[in-house]
């Protein structure tokens, strides 16, 4: 896979919804029901990170609801991009980029969403033909602004800003022209899950699904 068919593909995933819920689960036996929930309330691209031992079970199980396409995240390695592969991912995203990550992931086909944060790091990915990238942490990194000034002289580029992004400023990101989608933890709180309550989690999607670019 070119890096060019990885940020097509990378670009089409993200264009499913204004927003992609980005997911760290503990237990897997919360997995196809968090996703059905996600699903059902318009959010169907799932980002699970690779933060928790049941990571890799979490996704093999999301894998397998309907109408959801299952994501890794925090691919950090090619030992992790081979692993979220097995598990079923359909594409990956990753903090930064380093050329071995890179190299396996195209090597493997997994689309990826590499992470960027400065300007000189979108100009390299961009050079080696990746037009698609995760904007990370997007508020630490100097928000929606930082990423409007960023995109004038790379308007080629168009991003997923993640990290801090919540409902009081995702419209920020989402009104940029560079701006595809945004990636938030917000639509599944941690409370939620545990206490298994799927219809507030759908709830949360329906009003992100509604947000508007």
């Amino acid at each position: 896979m070119t890096p060019l068919q990885a940020s097509q593909l990378a670009r089409d995933i993200c264009e499913l919804a204004p927003i992609v819920p980005v997911l760290v689960v503990d237990d897997a036996d919360h997995a196809q029901p968090l996703a059905k929930a996600l699903v059902a309330g318009g959010l169907p691209a799932l980002e699970v990170t690779l933060r928790t031992p049941a990571a890799l079970e979490v996704i093999a199980e999301m894998a397998k609801v309907e109408g959801g396409v299952v994501g890794a995240g925090t691919l950090l390695t090619p030992e992790d991009v081979h692993a979220a592969i097995d598990a079923g991912a359909k594409f990956g995203v990753s903090p930064g980029a380093t050329d071995r990550l890179l190299d396996a992931c195209e090597e493997a086909g997994l689309p990826l969403l590499p992470g960027v944060a400065t300007a000189t790091e979108a100009m390299r990915l961009l050079e080696r033909g990746y037009t698609m990238l995760k904007f990370f942490p997007a508020e630490a990194s100097g928000g929606a602004p930082a990423l409007k000034a960023i995109g004038a002289p790379i308007p080629q580029v168009s991003f997923c800003p993640t990290g801090g992004v919540s409902p009081s400023n995702a419209n920020d990101y989402l009104s940029l022209s560079n701006v595809v989608c945004a990636g938030g933890s917000w639509v599944a709180p941690k409370d939620k899950v545990q206490a298994g309550d799927w219809d507030g989690i759908t709830a949360l999607a329906k009003a992100a699904a509604t947000l508007s670019r």
